[in-house]
């Protein structure tokens, strides 16, 4: 639905965006998360049509972002940083004058005008000057804007900013919801705000995508960019636990299986148990292997689990590279 490659914008000297590519699949809840300042708001209003590139490719929907705008237009609701709401205007008002300038027909504008409207929580307040609303429901009018022309793109610029913990939930779960039937790409610097509403992560960090991470239940699964090289095949690890045996001998054995890059005896031992920390490059399972091997040296295997970065800890390990590779 969503296709970016090598793109890069510059902004005089200062190159905001290097040489990016992603994408994003119909129907996915995408979270685009990075520190301030990563690049964020500038890839959005690339893909909106509201900035030009430097260089690069983009399409949403299979149309060209640079030379089919209005096609692209047609089929993405933004949701800006900064509203740009008419504080003057009643929210039925304001909204039947965003679905004109959005080309809805005049026979679908009333029709159109209640989704949105329903959708986003504003039944009771439709008849209300957004200027008298509070933060949370102003930002479910923009939410509402961006859609009343019914488009199959969501996309949403820190969509929670500014917002008490209890409106925060409320758009996160509209957010849940309107992911049913259309794909959604937010961007955030708020790392729970994105586990808890995605189910994927692309991270930036200094204009640069430093990882593409598959979530469930806002934990990481895998992530899909190599961190240290152009390798496809992602760093692993496990732990296990042993009696039995010499620690030497142990790590030696283990470290021997082809797979397998490293092996790390554990700081803390109980009596006769050692734990060793395993580090392995390889697409398969190796514990079937790793627990094999011990099994035939007549060691006792006690415990192997595989170690789960944190989505904090892999947040921070992606952002910091590309801190370090630019110092």
């Amino acid at each position: 639905m969503i296709e970016v490659q090598n793109l890069s914008k510059n902004y005089g000297p200062f190159q905001a965006l290097k040489d990016i590519s992603f994408s994003v699949d119909k129907g996915q809840i995408v979270g685009f998360l990075g520190p301030n300042g990563a690049g964020k708001t500038t890839t959005m209003r690339i893909l909106t049509c509201f900035m030009p590139a430097s260089k690069g490719k983009v399409s949403v929907g299979g149309y060209d972002v640079f030379k089919e705008s209005r096609e692209v237009r047609k089929r993405i609701g933004y949701l800006p940083e900064n509203i740009p709401l008419y504080t003057e205007m009643t929210v039925t008002k304001y909204l039947s004058y965003m679905a004109k300038i959005r080309n809805v027909p005049r026979k679908s504008i009333n029709e159109r005008l209640y989704i949105a409207i329903e959708a986003c929580g504003l039944a009771e307040r439709r008849h209300q000057i957004i200027g008298q609303l509070s933060r949370g429901f102003r930002q479910r009018v923009g939410l509402a804007q961006a859609l009343v022309h019914d488009p199959e793109v969501l996309i949403l610029d820190e969509p929670t900013s500014g917002l008490d913990p209890r409106q925060i939930v409320e758009i996160r779960d509209m957010i849940k919801e309107l992911g049913k039937e259309r794909t959604i790409l937010f961007s955030t610097h708020i790392l729970p705000e994105a586990s808890m509403t995605c189910e994927r992560l692309l991270i930036i960090s200094k204009g640069k995508i430093t990882g593409d991470v598959e979530l469930s239940n806002g934990r990481a699964v895998s992530n899909l960019t190599p961190m240290k090289d152009d390798s496809d095949t992602q760093k692993k690890s496990l732990t296990i636990t042993v009696s039995n045996g010499q620690p030497d001998t142990i790590k030696q054995t283990i470290g021997n299986i082809p797979e397998i890059i490293a092996v790390e005896q554990a700081p803390i031992e109980t009596e006769n148990n050692i734990s060793f920390h395993i580090h392995y490059t390889s697409a398969d399972d190796v514990r079937a292997e790793v627990a094999k091997t011990i099994v035939d040296h007549g060691w006792n295997l006690l415990e192997i689990r595989s170690d789960e970065m944190s989505l904090e800890e892999l947040f921070l390990s992606l952002t910091a590279e590309t801190l370090e590779s630019d110092g």
